[in-house]
């Protein structure tokens, strides 16, 4: 027979979805990381959702002070009434005033002694949930591996009989990974916070649930930030678990040119790349698509990496779109991403929530480049946004991605593999005639039905964006210096307003 122990929550939403439910009741965890990871900030949460359910819960301090621990309750909004916090600077209420030493330091008191006065309060309390904060100091009473390994299984053995779940903080000092993966064995689940620091920006955060017997996790590393109110966790995406139903249609952008070029349009469920120097109107052109799908009463999202919103909606409105009023209804969302800030997980994560809460249809990230500098390995910003994307077709989102080439004629090279990231990809170049600088738009892959081979004009000004018919009396378009061989340039001016 199988016995199956009842989850519990850790108090944290996210974590909650790495562990799929909790942590399993009455088993001892190990909580390791370094210094200003979040342990203590996690542990702290894991008391208060046991506070909330009416639990006693106890946490043991012997390196940090009720004064310190209040500061960072204090610091998320938190009150620690119901916690009860023992720290070996108060231990004479233990012993009493009879004790030699009315109080005690975790440099100063025999280890023995140490693990006396936790039983002696764990007995007293009878605590659901406790927190042990940190084993760093029991390892440097110990002084000796054997001792220490000794000290730590007895304290299982302990809390064995007594249903509680026990959290054991580890801050990684003095411990030697060779010496003492002892620990992992003896728990029944390790989970592992990491900080790292990056050359530039805010420091990035990430967890990993090395082993939890009898639950099947989420592997993996999962990015987080500490934010008022706990760790916000934002758990790995994996695009395989979610998928819905839905119809591959066509999606107009309301240029009957432009729809010829891609065949009737994206699909629902692809992604476009648009992609092209600087300057040649690949935001424009996802403007177009997104005050269309508003029109049609969708919801959108631009996730805005590069250019402020303000000069965002200045152009969009300068061509004939209006989208203050989608914004007001709020089906248009913009939202303005510092990459220095932002961990790729936290982008995924927010990606994931507009599209399950919010509803949103169609996604625009502007750009490419600008994601790339929130993720220090390009390796794995391939790998994270090829799942995203996966995650996006399989619930019927259109998305478009703008990616910025290098210069302004000439190669077509650009940081990310084409071919691996779009299932469509439209290419604006700029290229002179007849004295001046222009545009044209082609379709260089349609994954998801026939496409126009055409090279045509394209032309952005205050009458909106324009598409012209095929170039055909030019050569070399691609290369920005085509050779003109007919006799009438088919090319599009600038029209002159009605009055």
């Amino acid at each position: 027979m199988v016995l199956t122990r009842p989850l519990i929550s850790t108090g944290n939403a996210g974590l909650d979805s790495v562990l799929k439910g909790g942590l399993p009741s009455n088993r001892l965890y190990l909580l390791e990381g370094t210094p200003g990871s979040g342990k203590t900030t996690l542990g702290l949460r894991f008391l208060l959702e046991g506070v909330a359910a009416g639990e006693p819960v106890l946490y043991i301090t012997l390196s940090e002070t009720s004064e310190e621990l209040e500061s960072v309750a204090h610091s998320h909004g938190w009150s620690l009434d119901g916690v009860e916090l023992f720290e070996f600077g108060s231990s004479e209420e233990v012993l009493g005033e009879d004790y030699e030493q009315s109080i005690l330091h975790p440099w100063e008191a025999e280890l023995g002694d140490t693990i006396r006065l936790i039983q002696q309060r764990v007995d007293k309390l009878q605590p659901k949930r406790l927190v042990f904060d940190s084993l760093s100091e029991m390892r440097l009473l110990a002084q000796d591996p054997l001792r220490y390994r000794r000290q730590v299984l007895a304290l299982k053995q302990f809390f064995a009989g007594r249903n509680v779940t026990v959290l054991l903080i580890d801050d990684l000092a003095g411990r030697a990974p060779e010496r003492d993966n002892h620990l992992h064995s003896l728990c029944h689940g390790v989970i592992t916070l990491e900080r790292l620091t990056l050359d530039f920006g805010a420091a990035r955060r990430r967890l990993q649930v090395q082993k939890l017997r009898g639950v099947d996790f989420i592997g993996g590393f999962h990015d987080f930030a500490i934010r008022k109110g706990g760790l916000q966790v934002y758990p790995r995406l994996i695009a395989a678990s979610h998928h819905v139903e839905f119809k591959g249609e066509a999606v107009r952008s309301g240029v009957g040119e432009l729809d010829e070029l891609l065949g009737g349009g994206p699909l629902k469920g692809t992604t476009t790349l648009i992609t092209g120097p600087a300057g040649s109107g690949k935001t424009t052109l996802t403007l177009i698509y997104l005050a269309a799908a508003c029109a049609r009463g969708e919801k959108c999202t631009i996730y805005e990496f590069d250019e402020r919103i303000g000069t965002l909606l200045t152009r969009a409105k300068s061509m004939g779109l209006e989208l203050g009023h989608y914004i007001d209804s709020g089906q248009l969302l913009i939202l303005q991403i510092d990459p220095g800030e932002v961990s790729p997980g936290e982008f995924t994560w927010r990606v994931r929530s507009d599209v399950e809460v919010r509803g949103a249809s169609m996604i625009v990230v502007d750009s490419l480049n600008g994601y790339m500098t929130a993720m220090p390995q390009e390796q794995q910003l391939l790998l994270q946004m090829h799942e995203l994307l996966s995650y996006l077709s399989h619930l019927g989102v259109v998305t478009f991605l703008i990616g910025l080439q290098h210069g302004l004629v000439g190669s077509l090279e650009t940081n990310l593999d084409i071919s691996y990231v779009a299932d469509s990809v439209i290419l604006i170049r700029f290229f002179e005639a007849q004295g001046r600088l222009r545009k044209a738009i082609s379709v260089l892959k349609h994954r998801s039905g026939a496409h126009e081979n055409a090279i045509r004009e394209l032309r952005i000004d205050s009458q909106g964006l324009r598409v012209g018919e095929p170039l055909v009396d030019f050569r070399g378009v691609l290369t920005g210096t085509p050779e003109y061989f007919g006799s009438d340039a088919p090319l599009l001016e600038e029209r002159k307003r009605d009055r």
